[in-house]
């Protein structure tokens, strides 16, 4: 079955960094399309950066410039680093393949 499993997150004062790690199994990992979702708090969860088989990526507006989303296929792992965090990026960070999520990892921007 396939399992996705997110690392990295954690508290950060605004202007930091980090950087997210998603390992997938159960799947060809290598030729899909991997994403990252983000729910803060009373808001509805929403696509932060995806990157397809091949490499093209596609972000937010809120985080262009900001976050960089990469993959390696020999390690089932896609990244999400996270630059220039400002409070609104505080919410829970959730990898996303097809209809498959992680449990998701909370990042919190706050001084």
């Amino acid at each position: 079955q396939v399992q996705l499993v997110e690392s990295g997150g954690g508290l950060v004062q605004p202007g930091g960094s980090l950087r997210l790690s998603c390992v997938g199994s159960g799947m060809i990992f290598s030729i899909n399309t991997m994403g990252w979702y983000r729910q803060a708090p009373g808001k509805q969860r929403e696509l932060v950066a995806r990157i397809s088989g091949s490499g093209t990526t596609v972000y937010a507006d809120s985080v262009k410039g900001r976050f960089t989303i990469s993959r390696d296929n020999a390690k089932n792992t896609v990244y999400l680093q996270m630059n220039s965090l400002i409070p609104e990026d505080t919410a829970v960070y959730y990898c996303n393949y097809w209809m498959y999520w992680g449990r998701g990892t909370q990042v919190t921007v706050s001084s």
